[in-house]
Parts: structure tokens; C-alpha cells; sequence
């Protein structure tokens, strides 16, 4: 899945069939040593979750008409090159852990166009939580068979 027919090829991926939302950094993106900031990363990182949810069918209205969401846990983010100013982005996730209860977990890599360099991985953990409380409760029985359905199987 993609909003772009010029993203990077697949075999440059970490693992295969990402979803892909493109980002193209803008100068309020931009810190003091002209790259972008690493607050910009972390945006893009929702950005392209929120997006992948919306494309396998889940909705922020479907998250509050159930009084769940996946709050994120844990964020590890290995920064590996420098993103400037109107560089093109494919930032690509995948769902490599659904355990149909409580926990899920996204790997990303984020990938300059122009060049092919990989400019970020990360993993995210969530946990399902009732919205209304912010305390820890079991996914919906949705949340499980539709992230369940689109976890990947990875070996680390």
C-alpha cells in the first residue's frame, strides 16, 4: 500500500510489503543545524500509524465509539542520517506484533527518495487502553482480528 507510485523499491525495505505514506520535510520542520528536527520523526511516526489504521479500516470515530485506543508505550528510534529541507520521504510501517489482547507493536523505516538512504528505523509498542480511563483494557474483538490479520511474521 502506498500514496505514491515513486516510492522506493521493495527490495530495499526491511521487510516486505510496507505501507508507505510519503513526507516531504518543510522549513517549520527544520532545526538550528538545517536538518529536520527530530520532533518531526515522531510526528511522521503517528502520522504514518494513524494512516495504516485508516487503510485496514479502523477509525479514530471507531476507537471512540468503542472507548479504546492504542497508546503508545514505547518508542526505540535509531536515527541513521539527516533529513533537509524538501527532501522526500517514504516512511514505511508494518504490524509485527498483534497478541489479540493487550499488546501490539509497528517496526518503520524511513527511506529519502532521492537517494535510497535510510534515514530511521523504529519500534513502537502500544497497549490497548479505555479511552475514557487511560487504564489498560482488552482490544476489542476488531482491533484483534484486524491488526491480527495484518501482523507480518519477522525473526529478529
Amino acid at each position: 500500500m502506498s500514496d505514491s507510485n515513486n516510492t522506493i523499491a521493495a527490495q530495499q525495505w526491511r521487510h516486505a510489503d510496507p505501507f508507505i505514506l510519503s513526507w516531504t520535510v518543510s522549513p517549520d520542520q527544520i532545526d538550528h543545524y538545517q536538518h529536520a528536527n527530530n520532533v518531526a520523526y515522531v510526528s511522521q511516526l503517528e502520522q504514518t500509524s494513524w494512516a495504516h489504521s485508516n487503510a485496514l479500516g479502523l477509525t479514530i470515530e471507531q476507537y471512540k465509539s468503542l472507548d479504546r485506543g492504542m497508546a503508545i508505550s514505547r518508542h526505540e528510534i535509531n536515527y541513521l542520517a539527516a533529513a533537509y529541507l524538501n527532501d522526500v520521504i517514504d516512511c514505511a510501517t508494518w504490524i509485527v506484533e498483534c497478541d489479540g489482547r493487550l499488546k501490539l507493536a509497528r517496526h518503520f523505516e524511513f527511506i529519502r527518495r532521492s537517494d535510497g538512504v535510510s534515514l530511521l528505523t523504529a519500534r513502537t509498542e502500544f497497549v490497548c487502553i479505555a479511552l475514557s480511563s487511560g487504564r489498560p483494557k482488552r482490544m476489542p474483538d476488531i482491533f484483534a482480528d484486524i491488526y491480527g490479520r495484518a501482523s507480518i511474521q519477522i525473526s529478529e
